[in-house]
């Protein structure tokens, strides 16, 4: 983990709060707005607050997003046959 993810966002099992949300702590709509909610805040504040380091932030939450989509959109192509 780096500056960006911290070791105390790790449990004693390894999963981070992402692999935690992502596999069954909240429901699909709630990760998916936690992560836009946070990509918006850091975009928000980044020349007030933390400049690069929240840009940094609003990429890796947008980063997060975008695999997440990614791999729900390719589950719901094997779902239905299309994989």
């Amino acid at each position: 983990m780096d500056k960006l993810q911290p070791k105390y966002y790790q449990g004693a099992d390894g999963l981070d709060l992402f692999s935690r949300f992502e596999n069954g702590m909240l429901p699909t709509k709630e990760v998916v707005g936690f992560y836009k909610g946070n990509v918006i805040k850091y975009l928000t504040r980044y020349q007030d607050k933390n400049g690069v380091e929240d840009l940094q932030k609003a990429m890796m939450y947008l980063t997060q997003l975008i695999t997440f989509e990614s791999y729900n959109a390719k589950k719901k192509e094997f779902e239905h046959g299309r994989g």
